[in-house]
């Protein structure tokens, strides 16, 4: 119940945009990554995460990318990381303008966060754009967020949520780095900031090595847990055209 409450109206609102569109072919894509973590001495630490993308792309206007992510980690034995993402950003754009949709889901020990959702839109504008899918693009969403913690507390807030994208490639080497600031529309105080950038090294049409950086704030979380954390990863990624 919770589940269709926070994204009909949004499948409802993106429905009726992809059904105006002028008939075309179907293109989808998809990338998916592993990437791995293993340190021992001072610190035993092991990370592994994956994450898969898979984008729909309808008529001339029209796009629904889905991403997820899983996270595993273990430090000194312990469990510490066992984090879940999924996320949908449909949008319609023409020219260099953007309208967004966003319906999300998530779940983190790290934060003690049972389970998220997340519903909301907003415009976005791609500052640069070219044929080689190099792009700078910002968007700025408004969100509704509900919260269920591990010890059976909840919140429910609405966000600001502001994203820089961006996408470079040169020969072999392509970047992609996506930014998040989302604070509370009551309390500017209570915010969250995600930033996450990948630079891949292509050696096939289709394979990479891929480094990828993450960093996330969340300063409302259950006491004792941290407010923040940093990950640093190697691994291979897999891509269609």
């Amino acid at each position: 119940m919770r589940f269709s409450y926070f994204f009909l109206p949004l499948l409802l609102l993106f429905a009726r945009l992809s059904s105006a569109q002028q008939a075309d072919t179907t293109i989808i894509r998809y990338t998916g990554q592993l990437a791995g973590q293993y340190t021992s001495g001072g610190v035993n630490r092991t990370l592994f995460s994956t994450s898969h993308s898979v984008t729909f792309l309808r008529g001339l206007h029209f796009g629904a990318p889905v991403t997820g992510s899983f996270t595993f980690g273990k430090q000194e034995g312990l469990l510490k990381e066992r984090e879940f993402l999924l996320n949908s950003t449909p949008y319609y754009w023409k020219g260099r303008f953007r309208f967004y949709g966003i319906g999300g889901y998530e779940r983190s020990n790290l934060r003690g966060i049972d389970n998220r959702y997340q519903i909301g839109a907003g415009p976005g504008w791609a500052i640069y754009t070219d044929s080689l899918n190099r792009e700078v693009a910002v968007s700025n969403l408004i969100i509704r967020e509900a919260t269920y913690f591990q010890d059976g507390s909840s919140r429910t807030v609405a966000r600001n949520s502001t994203r820089l994208k961006v996408a470079y490639t040169y020969r072999v080497f392509s970047l992609n780095s996506i930014t998040f600031y989302q604070p509370n529309l009551q309390n500017f105080e209570d915010y969250r900031v995600t930033q996450q950038s990948s630079l891949a090294l292509r050696f096939t049409p289709r394979f990479a090595i891929t480094g990828t950086y993450t960093y996330t704030f969340e300063n409302r979380i259950l006491e004792g847990k941290p407010t923040d954390n940093t990950n640093v990863t190697v691994g291979v990624s897999f891509s269609t055209k």
